[in-house]
């Protein structure tokens, strides 16, 4: 949308379609939306930071069932002897749903392989509370062949407090550019 006033550069300006012309006929380069990052794009100590997501009592539920999960304080409302106060979310949803973000946006398309991973928790996540991750690029390491690198990344998860929830270290192999 152009600011009130403000002037259509027309040289430079696509031609007006004739009728039933469609704009996508005329045979022009797009670029791809959403890739991920080739590994010559990023560099040790930059730094992202994800969207936030609420974790819902439906991902809870979901979770448990497809990895069969089923402890007491994931299954059982009314359980007291549990050390979390609420709806406890299992650790291994809160990775995921990071894992998740970060794969849509950090390596879509140009992630290779998980090579290696350490966790750490650090605080409870429960139904309702939002996460969001900080990530900060801590190695790449270029590999011999295949145009390849093995980059490693801190990721700090946070809830909606701003309270650090889990901790850990993805190691991962990236394609390079083509």
């Amino acid at each position: 949308m152009l600011a009130k006033g403000a002037a259509i550069d027309r040289a430079s300006a696509a031609p007006p379609l004739t009728q039933g012309e469609h704009p996508m006929t005329e045979q022009r380069p797009t670029t791809l939306l959403g890739r991920g990052f080739y590994w010559q794009e990023i560099e040790v100590g930059q730094r992202f930071h994800t969207f936030k997501r609420t974790v819902t009592e439906t991902d809870i539920i979901n979770f448990i069932s497809a990895t069969g999960m089923l402890e007491t304080i994931f299954i059982d409302t009314t359980f007291e002897h549990g050390a979390i106060q609420g709806r406890p979310v299992p650790g291994a949803l809160t990775y995921g749903l990071i894992e998740g973000m970060l794969m849509q946006t950090m390596v879509q398309g140009t992630g290779l392989a998980l090579l290696e991973v350490h966790k750490k928790m650090l605080g409870p996540v429960v139904a309702g509370d939002t996460i969001w991750a900080e990530v900060e690029v801590t190695g790449v390491r270029p590999t011999s062949k295949l145009n390849r690198a093995v980059v490693t990344s801190a990721i700090l998860v946070k809830n909606q407090h701003g309270k650090a929830v889990m901790d850990y270290t993805a190691v991962r192999m990236l394609a390079g550019q083509p």
